[in-house]
């Protein structure tokens, strides 16, 4: 538990630096909470944990999805999620996910090559388990490669 607390911590606290949108969206009762950051940002020890390559040209996004359940802050729930990203050039990809589970928490991760300067735009499609409805989130990031 300690150790999925503090790397939600380390991802919004890496996302809060860099980012220049929201990184949650609410619909249907579900809260989706979305961000993307260089993988160089992560600690050597943090990137090899969750096998994740670290350089200033590759990015990861970071999706999590909780049920919101009034008074608690909520409950993280397994999803069929999928995410493509559109750069300014039109470009557009399909980012492979992941599924991480630790204990209670439940996350899914993406790495994709990115330029410096390069603006996403990121579509996010959740269909969490037990439901048939996809919900949708979307958000802009640019990157800044060293």
């Amino acid at each position: 538990m300690v150790r999925s607390i503090l790397f939600s911590i380390l991802l919004l606290s890496l996302w809060s630096a860099s980012a220049t949108a929201e990184n949650a969206t609410r619909a249907k009762g579900y809260t989706i909470h979305h961000n993307a950051f260089l993988t160089s940002d992560l600690s050597p020890e943090m990137a090899s944990r969750y096998n994740i390559r670290r350089s200033p040209h590759r990015a990861m996004i970071n999706i999590s999805v909780i049920k919101e359940i009034p008074g608690t802050t909520g409950k993280p729930v397994r999803a069929i999620v999928k995410a493509t990203s559109r750069n300014l050039r039109g470009q557009v990809r399909n980012i492979p996910l992941r599924e991480v589970r630790e204990e209670e928490a439940v996350y899914y991760l993406g790495e994709f090559l990115v330029e410096n300067g390069e603006v996403d735009t990121f579509d996010i499609e959740v269909t969490p388990e037990g439901t048939r409805d996809t919900l949708r989130a979307r958000f802009e990031q640019q990157f800044f490669t060293r």
